[in-house]
């Protein structure tokens, strides 16, 4: 049997056991530090000559010429082409979904006059160049391909580089399959904190972008967060994450698998069921127990929930909107009869899945809404990656003279209540008399 916690919010110690049940802490490894830290300098400093060398180290692969790295685009269509036709179906219809849901995110510039004719206004514009990366080898994600691709695509970004390792030369036809469709415009077989590197400085096989997106393993997430300000990055990613409310109408059989869904991930994901019906939480464990056995991924998933997870019976809906708005949750699933009414409380939450028939496994693949989302807590303050992250904006100011002179008196004051006269004169100039 499954060991999986059990919690009551009506016991003195429940936030202090919460706590310690929803802390990850993947450590702030030195040794992993100094290694990053080392494959950012080399790269910056010998380019492609070290990405030569980390990837034979790394990946055994070796290629001749830094060039070879990048694959020419009828190698992309090769891969779109031969894959199976339902594969090349789902992708492009998920594509598709995620175009429609993402277009209505798009900003547009705007301004308004004032009445003496001083103009203020926005000017939104895309990034020029974006880096997405994603892993490469055994791991098969077109999936993330499209979530980072088209939100960018449609924000109009004009390039987007991907980069992809292929340790022992093993390429996912799928993936680019997914480059293509989702609009990726140049694809390099390199991976790792080098390709940080190589998207963050640039070299001369591998252009320097304004921006990375996509997930990796700690090396990648180190270098990215070590290389931010030379760059943006989207977010720097913990394990998975599922917090599901669920009531008694909903299948014991459905919950289990639900929670099996995020489990699967790694042995660090975390899947966390609430409750205020004690019964219930007992017929999931049985289902749990039962179903388990027989999954491909059940080591890995058992794992997850042993560690990790947590079953909540909550004495109230206000603990249980309390425990929520806590965990500030990657994915919420409200797998309950009426989900809309309890929507105004949630507070914090990646993306909110509503309703029995909503598997948060949807939103993984093909809903519309971008399923790469805040985590470990982060949702208190992020939001889903989305064609905003995509464009920047910058303000437009166009001043009339009598504008100017208006402005300029309360200028003026403010700079001189702050001993900068160089402001405050040239603020004065454009008083009228």
């Amino acid at each position: 049997m499954v060991a999986i916690r059990r919690l009551k919010t009506a016991s003195a110690d429940f936030w202090q056991q919460l706590e310690a049940v929803h802390a990850f802490d993947d450590g702030d490894d030195l040794t992993i530090n100094n290694v990053v830290r080392e494959i950012l300098h080399d790269v910056r400093k010998r380019g492609d000559a070290a990405l030569l060398d980390y990837t034979e180290r790394f990946d055994h692969l070796t290629v001749a010429n830094a060039a070879e790295f990048e694959l020419p685009a009828s190698r992309l269509q090769q891969a779109l082409e031969t894959i199976p036709a339902a594969e090349k179906t789902a992708l492009e219809q998920a594509a598709q979904r995620l175009r429609d849901y993402h277009l209505k995110q798009k900003s547009e510039s705007w301004h308004y006059t004032e009445d003496d004719g001083t103009l203020l206004g926005q000017k939104v514009t895309a990034l020029d160049r974006v880096g997405l990366y994603v892993p490469g080898g055994k791991a098969a994600y077109p999936s993330s391909v499209l979530m980072n691709a088209i939100p960018a695509k449609v924000a109009g970004v004009d390039e987007l580089i991907m980069v992809v390792p292929t340790p022992d030369g093993v390429i996912n036809e799928l993936v680019l399959a997914a480059a293509v469709i989702g609009g990726v415009n140049r694809v390099f077989t390199i991976g790792g904190a080098q390709a940080i590197a190589a998207l963050a400085y640039g070299t001369d096989a591998v252009p320097a972008v304004d921006k990375i997106v996509g997930p990796g393993n700690i090396y990648v997430a180190t270098a990215k967060r070590m290389v931010f300000g030379t760059v943006g990055i989207d977010m720097i990613a913990g394990p998975s994450e599922i917090l599901v409310l669920a009531d008694n109408s909903m299948p014991a059989d459905w919950m289990a698998m639900d929670l099996f869904s995020q489990s699967e991930h790694d042995e660090d994901a975390q899947a966390i069921l609430i409750s205020t019906d004690a019964a219930y939480l007992e017929q999931v464990e049985e289902s749990i127990n039962r179903l388990l056995p027989g999954m491909e991924r059940a080591a890995i998933i058992e794992a997850s929930l042993t560690r990790r997870a947590a079953m909540i019976e909550a004495a109230s809906m206000d603990d249980v909107m309390a425990v929520i708005n806590y965990i500030a949750p990657e994915h919420l699933q409200l797998s309950v009869a009426d989900p809309q009414s309890l929507l105004p409380g949630v507070r914090h939450a990646g993306a909110i899945f509503m309703g029995q028939s909503t598997a948060e496994v949807l939103g993984d693949y093909c809903a519309g809404p971008n399923h790469v989302l805040p985590t470990a807590r982060t949702a208190r303050f992020s939001s889903p990656l989305g064609v905003y992250d995509f464009q920047k904006r910058s303000s437009l100011i166009m001043c009339s003279p009598e504008g100017a002179s208006e402005l300029g008196k309360i200028a003026s004051t403010l700079a001189r209540g702050e001993g900068l006269t160089a402001h405050a004169r040239s603020a004065e100039y454009r008083i009228k008399a």
